[in-house]
């Protein structure tokens, strides 16, 4: 049994990595929690893009808000005094949460922790 865990060990981390990219997803919404909903993007899709865009001024400025997957990563940032328009890209999974890029995934503690599943699983002698 050891021998198999060993090597499948040994291809989990030789494999090279192929992963689907998730973006958060929505068109032209009033409310960053109105976009909570995501999505698996296209192969061809390697970033996960959010559009801010206001116009008006006081408290009568208002925002829209729209994310999506992109093959481009078209970071912008624009203001024209009473109209704005910025573009952020992210390129992991459920990157564009706030807008802002994310906490990247670790993958030395992903290693870590998958090492000591097995050595758990290796000491039970399964």
């Amino acid at each position: 049994m050891k021998p198999f865990l060993v090597a499948l060990l040994v291809t989990v981390l030789c494999a090279k990595q192929a992963y689907s990219l998730f973006c958060y997803t929505c068109d032209n919404e009033h409310s960053n929690w109105n976009c909570l909903k995501y999505y698996k993007c296209e192969d061809h899709e390697k970033f996960c893009t959010t559009t801010y865009s206001s116009v008006g001024l006081g408290k009568d400025k208002g925002y829209r808000i729209t994310k999506k997957c992109s093959a481009e990563c078209p970071e912008t940032n624009l203001n024209f005094g009473v109209a704005a328009y910025s573009t952020k890209c992210c390129d992991s999974f459920l990157c564009n949460f706030s807008g802002a890029n994310s906490i990247k995934i670790s993958y030395a503690v992903m290693f870590l922790g998958i090492a000591a599943s097995l050595i758990c699983v290796a000491r039970a002698g399964l």
